[in-house]
């Protein structure tokens, strides 16, 4: 219904950015208006220690994030708020942490893959997906503003292991 369309282009822009960018949920949650440059498609998040990056959005992320502000967050601010917040729940609020996993996995759930369970699910992928298609250990780190490099290892060995994979699959003599 009318309620829930609003709640519907929120729950696509929040899965499309923490998909795209990896980040972690408290920066998901932290995010306002101004933090977002649609003119550069980027993101300016605050990370752990306060630590602010910048970070590009994919196309998907940046349709789904304006059609939300543009169609979804208004209706369900009420007159007399305001609040810099991107990302509010239905009474018009910023959502907190465990609001926004809660809302992920039950999108992940609909979408009926199994193996994709919670938020960290779309950090991880959004890693992989960048060193799959060839970015560097030292960019991803970046991305996903982690402290140490080991960290972001540890999202390889994801990714080695799918290489394998695909490499066992394509050669019969492996």
């Amino acid at each position: 219904g009318a309620s829930t369309e609003p709640m519907a282009l929120r729950n696509l822009a929040m899965v499309e950015i923490l998909y795209s960018t990896g980040i972690r949920v408290a920066e998901l949650e932290g995010l306002d208006i101004d933090d977002v440059d649609f003119s550069r498609s980027m993101i300016k998040v605050t990370g752990k220690g306060n630590k602010q990056r910048v970070v590009p959005l994919t196309n998907p992320a940046v349709k789904a994030l304006e059609t939300w502000l543009q169609h979804g967050r208004a209706k369900v601010l009420s007159g007399d708020q305001h609040t810099p917040a991107v990302f509010l729940g239905v009474r018009g609020k910023r959502m907190g942490a465990r609001q926004i996993r809660e809302v992920v996995n039950k999108v992940l759930r609909d979408l009926g893959d199994t193996s994709a369970s919670g938020v960290h699910v779309l950090r991880h992928t959004a890693a992989t997906h960048l060193l799959d298609g060839g970015a560097d250990l030292r960019s991803v780190q970046e991305l996903l503003g982690h402290e140490s490099l080991q960290t972001t290892q540890l999202y390889t060995h994801v990714s080695i292991d799918r290489l394998r994979q695909g490499y066992n699959q394509a050669h019969p003599r492996a």
